[in-house]
């Protein structure tokens, strides 16, 4: 029995499922989970002692790789100035303002801990702010885990929602509706059904929860526009898209302007550290301004928002170039790879993020995505394990390069992929 396995077992007596997130189990691929040792760069060590080159990413933060110098050495200088204070720091606003630069639809922001906090929150402002109840997603999207955003969709093309958990009464998720991501005829006809009762409709411009799932043209632009029309509040969660496409994420790559964002992962450098905000004016209703309860003992904690300044200083323009190359470089060597082995695989991309969805057709949709072969997507995903490749261990799960990536790493994945999908 492996290092790993013993783990598992261990942390199965003590932990639900021996994990503190469901899909570190690797339920949806099968096996034990690698238990990880140490991160360095591109590269994880497992507690076996073996090395993976990883894409998994912390699921997105290791834009500049894993134990980043200078993000180390941030944290490393910041505690020993205390951990936390519960009071206010100038290193609060010094990030806030290196958000901003980046996201001028930005005007004030608040710190929270984790990305649920902070969907949550703007979720909530929106209610505060329109004095309107309804919220829209979109089906596949994940927007963290608070009640009312676990649903799954009803028997329309956008109808009311249903708990998709148990746990969540139905009454949390009565003002939920939903709408297949990617159908701007579904939204109108949506809004022209309950308009004045929709107070945001939240949205990941770029899917990542259900793989990797572009806007199609017009999409995130209908958005915004019947937003505005209805007096609703656009909301753009970026927890995995910020600063991931662009120094100003989704946003800045489709030149738009949301009401409000989302922001985490990257913007925490690895650290629990989260972010929402947007226009003045509805930000201004969260106390101690308005009315619109959010606090945190932890919010803005020195440690985070220093290992957050340190990855933000860190994202120069030719950084980005750089993602965009060596992901583009592996998107097309997966599809070549996949067509040699005569295998029915679609590799979708935007920027440093990509999945391979083991269907030919494109995904535009969730139900697009829940067609693929995840049996398929399994096998090929233990093959690149064992390979020495660790990849997400889902099929709804996007990949992510970064900057610690090299030519050799690429190599080496292309031809490990190419051994899986022939074998």
């Amino acid at each position: 029995m492996s290092s790993s396995e013993q783990l598992f077992l261990e942390s199965q007596r003590r932990i639900p499922g021996g994990v503190n997130s469901p899909v570190r189990a690797f339920g949806a691929v099968g096996g034990s989970p690698v238990f990880i040792a140490s991160a360095e760069g591109a590269h994880v060590t497992s507690a076996e002692g073996r090395d993976y080159i990883d894409y998994i990413g912390s699921w997105g933060p290791a834009i500049l790789g894993h134990a980043h110098p200078k993000v180390v050495a941030a944290v490393t200088e910041a505690a020993t100035r205390g951990l936390s204070y519960g009071a206010p720091t100038e290193l609060e606003l010094r990030f806030a303002e290196a958000v901003s630069e980046r996201y001028p639809s930005i005007e004030l922001m608040r710190c929270v801990s984790s990305g649920t906090e902070a969907t949550m929150s703007a979720l909530r402002v929106a209610r505060g702010f329109t004095g309107r109840s309804a919220i829209v997603k979109f089906d596949g999207a994940y927007h963290g885990h608070a009640d009312c955003l676990l649903v799954k969709a009803g028997s329309g093309a956008a109808t009311f929602g249903h708990p998709n958990s148990a746990g969540v009464p139905p009454a949390m998720v009565q003002h939920t509706l939903t709408a297949p991501y990617n159908d701007v005829p579904a939204l109108e006809a949506l809004f022209a059904e309950h308009g004045a009762q929709i107070a945001a409709v939240i949205v990941e411009p770029v899917a990542g929860n259900m793989g990797c799932v572009p806007p199609v043209p017009g999409f995130l632009e209908a958005i915004i526009r019947l937003c505005r029309e209805q007096g609703a509040v656009s909301i753009f969660d970026e927890v995995m898209t910020g600063c991931r496409l662009a120094p100003g994420g989704a946003q800045e790559r489709y030149g738009l302007s949301p009401d409000m964002t989302c922001l985490g992962k990257i913007v925490g450098g690895g650290m629990p550290l989260a972010v929402y905000g947007g226009r003045r004016e509805i930000l201004e209703q969260v106390a101690p301004l308005g009315p619109v309860y959010q606090a945190g003992t932890l919010s803005g904690n020195p440690i985070a928002v220093s290992a957050g300044l340190a990855t933000l200083s860190a994202l120069e323009p030719a950084l980005y170039a750089q993602l965009e190359a060596y992901a583009a470089r592996l998107e097309a060597g997966l599809a070549e790879a996949a067509a040699r082995a005569e295998r029915a695989v679609r590799v979708q991309r935007v920027g440093s993020m990509l999945t391979v969805f083991f269907r030919s057709e494109p995904v535009c949709s969730w139900a697009e995505a829940a067609s693929c072969d995840t049996s398929a997507f399994a096998r090929w995903f233990q093959a690149l394990r064992e390979g020495g490749v660790l990849w997400p261990p889902s099929q709804f799960e996007a990949a992510f390069v970064s900057a610690a990536h090299t030519e050799q790493d690429l190599e080496r994945t292309l031809e490990v992929a190419a051994e899986a999908f022939s074998a």
